[in-house]
């Protein structure tokens, strides 16, 4: 029933959520918007309730400091915000493409709806793309995403793809992630998001080059194990009760590691701290238990699994430093 709510539209190879309707390169906005499934507003309405009289029907009040907003196609409730939220259209996600596409060179790959509509974003690729050794290419994108129930401000990051498997990774400069949030107290300025944007996105190349230290770093048996310890159960590289509980996940990241997974071969994989970084982003995007492909995508890119592939990132960083 999840699919039956969320809409999606790509071009390229199949995505790694395995939906969607396949689009020809260089399309029109009008023709994504139609496509995702992006072509309706959201609108709004004060909350009303109705007020209990004795013998007789009760008034209909207004509470004035919350709204209600709704889809303008299926009339069908989205949330009930405070009456100062800013409303970020979907349209709006693409239309902060326009220029990117038209002048810059940005490719849309994907753009869609989760979450019957609460939640929708877009993903370009920025053209920016390396090999590393075994033909492992990974490429530069911008995703921009929002929410309209509360559970994300509007957020632009820089994000990777691994080809060889489309497991994604938000790029991480300095410690710190380089995305760009708008928080829905405030208007959302596209122009001045992509101002702070070209900041991070000049921080390619330092990304890039700290991919090819992970994949020059060789990794020892005991360290693999220590790293999927403290990634996977937050330990200090000691199995506890915590670790024990999640066993399933430490044998799963290992097998990917150790050959299961796609790319694992590669010379830029292939027993290095690369490896770890990639079974780890590979577990989170494919492999992961959830309740659909819909929320393993929503996990992976805004919720847990992004938290659990930056916690690996860090400490892949921290392995080869």
């Amino acid at each position: 029933m999840a699919h039956l709510l969320q809409q999606m539209a790509y071009v390229g190879q199949t995505p790694w959520h395995e939906l969607g309707n396949q689009l020809p390169p260089k399309q029109p906005l009008e023709v994504w918007a139609r496509q995702a499934g992006m072509d309706w507003r959201i609108c709004e309405t004060p909350v009303r309730y109705m007020a209990e009289q004795a013998g007789a029907l009760g008034s209909i009040m207004t509470f004035e400091d919350q709204k209600v907003l709704y889809r303008s196609d299926t009339k069908a409730p989205l949330s009930v915000v405070g009456g100062r939220y800013q409303i970020v259209q979907p349209r709006d996600v693409l239309e902060f493409y326009r220029d990117l596409t038209e002048v810059s060179g940005f490719e849309l790959e994907t753009a869609g709806v989760l979450k019957a509509g609460r939640k929708f974003w877009a993903l370009a690729r920025t053209g920016k793309e390396t090999a590393l050794k075994g033909n492992d290419t990974v490429k530069g994108y911008i995703l921009l995403a929002t929410s309209c129930d509360g559970t994300l401000a509007t957020t632009a990051t820089p994000t990777t793809v691994r080809v060889v498997c489309n497991n994604t990774l938000s790029i991480a400069l300095n410690g710190a992630s380089s995305a760009v949030r708008v928080p829905h107290s405030t208007t959302f300025d596209a122009q001045a998001v992509k101002r702070q944007l070209g900041i991070a996105v000049s921080g390619w190349d330092t990304f890039m080059y700290r991919m090819k230290t992970l994949s020059e770093r060789k990794v020892k048996t005991h360290e693999s194990m220590n790293f999927f310890l403290r990634v996977m159960c937050q330990t200090d590289g000691h199995a506890d009760s915590q670790a024990l509980t999640n066993e399933r996940a430490l044998k799963k990241v290992q097998e990917l590691y150790e050959g299961r997974g796609r790319g694992a071969e590669l010379g830029a994989a292939k027993g290095t701290a690369w490896g770890l970084l990639c079974a780890v982003t590979e577990f989170v995007d494919h492999e992961r238990r959830a309740r659909s492909q819909e929320y393993r995508l929503d996990s992976a890119w805004f919720g847990q699994g992004a938290g659990l592939k930056q916690r690996a990132l860090d400490a892949a960083l921290q392995l080869a430093s």
